[in-house]
Order: C-alpha cells, then structure tokens, then sequence
C-alpha cells in the first residue's frame, strides 16, 4: 500500500489508448535507490534510479463474463469473482479487456535527486513533443507496483474514450451472447490464419471461448485444405 500510495505519474501521456488498435507507450520510472538508506552519500552527491522501458497495449477487446469464465488462467478467487459478476450484471454483458506486455526494461543510475532528474527527462520530453511517453515516480523495490498503478489510471481514462466509440459502432451490441466485435474478431482471426499469419491453434481456442464451434466448424476446416 505504501508503495502504491507513493506513486506518481507526473507526465501522463498525452494520447490515450487507441479503440482500434495497439498502443505502445514509453514510460520513464525515476526512484530513490533502495541502497541509500544503508550507504548514505556522504559529499551530497545524490542519485537515482531511472528503469526506461515500452508497454504495450494490444486493441482492446469486447468480452462478457460468460467468455471470461471459460478463458484459462484464472485463479479460483477470480472465478468466484467472475461468477458473482455474472449474476449481477448478467453473463452476456459486455465490457472491455486490455492486455499488456512490459518490454525491454532497461535500468540506469544516474546524478541527482528523484525531482531533478524527474524534471530533466520531463523537460525533453516536452521539448521533443513525445506523445505517448510517460513519466512516474515510485518505489524502487516495488517498482513492478508502481508500474501497473500506472497502467491502471492509463486504462481507466482510456476506457472513457473507448467504450463510446465502440458504441457508436455498434461493437458492443450482443447477439446470441455474443458481442458484434467478438464476431469480427473471429472473421479476422480466420482471413490471419489463412494467409499464414495466425496459427489455426489460436483461432479454434477463440471459437470454442465463445462456445461457436458448431458454427464456424466449416470454416475452420478449410484452413486444412
């Protein structure tokens, strides 16, 4: 909680996620070394620790807890909580998953304290006009937390935005159980497969998520042949 608590965004990125598409921000975590308290500079000389890395967001998809419940991965205390979900909000209710992959973590000690190396890479950034690059402030041994309240807050104004947008086309409506995007995604997922892009492997686990075998059996078939 305190390392949480503690955590600052101080330059969010100034572009959200996108609805129809991946997102990749550059995030700048700048921490006072965990070591300090044990080896204390005695000439004033300050440090910190700055971890550079890229997370990406894939599109955001249109899920309901029914699909979410047949998803592998998930503990029993998630399925308890997906379970009661459903009861409350109905299984074919829609709603949006994000799915992120942190990549190419790179760490760097560096001159000064945590507010004017923060400003440093602050003032480039703003100088150099980065969009989608962020910087936060943090815990240094619990830096991973600190990382994912980041993408939490990133989400949550993100889904402002797309949640409408993937209602005005008509993406969240359901048919079946089924939300329309899910539909296209599986259309999508088929034409990848046949031209080489997807494995077949891939496609067949989103059918049978959305318990469509029966359906799109023919189809998927064919990739065979």
């Amino acid at each position: 909680m305190e390392a949480i608590a503690s955590t600052r965004v101080v330059r969010p990125p100034q572009q959200g996620l996108a609805t129809f598409g991946s997102t990749s921000v550059r995030y700048y975590l700048v921490t006072e070394p965990s070591y300090r308290d044990l080896d204390a500079p005695q000439d004033g000389h300050e440090e910190s620790v700055v971890r550079e890395g890229v997370v990406r967001a894939e599109r955001p998809r249109v899920v309901t807890p029914y699909y979410l419940l047949r998803h592998e991965g998930f503990g029993d205390n998630a399925d308890r909580y997906l379970q009661r979900l459903a009861e409350e909000v109905g299984p074919d209710h829609p709603g949006l998953m994000y799915h992120y992959k942190n990549e190419g973590a790179e760490t760097a000690v560096v001159s000064g304290t945590v507010e004017e190396v923060t400003r440093r890479i602050v003032d480039r950034l703003d100088r150099e006009r980065k969009p989608l690059e962020a910087v936060i402030t943090g815990s240094d041994d619990l830096w991973d937390l600190s990382l994912m309240k980041f993408i939490y807050e990133l989400t949550t104004q993100s889904a402002q935005t797309n949640v409408p947008e993937m209602r005005a086309q008509g993406l969240l409506r359901t048919e079946g159980g089924v939300p329309m995007e899910a539909r296209l995604r599986i259309e999508r997922m088929l034409e990848e497969a046949r031209s080489g892009q997807r494995e077949p492997r891939d496609v067949h686990r989103e059918i049978e998520r959305w318990d469509l075998f029966d359906e799109y059996q023919d189809r998927f078939f064919a990739l065979f042949r």
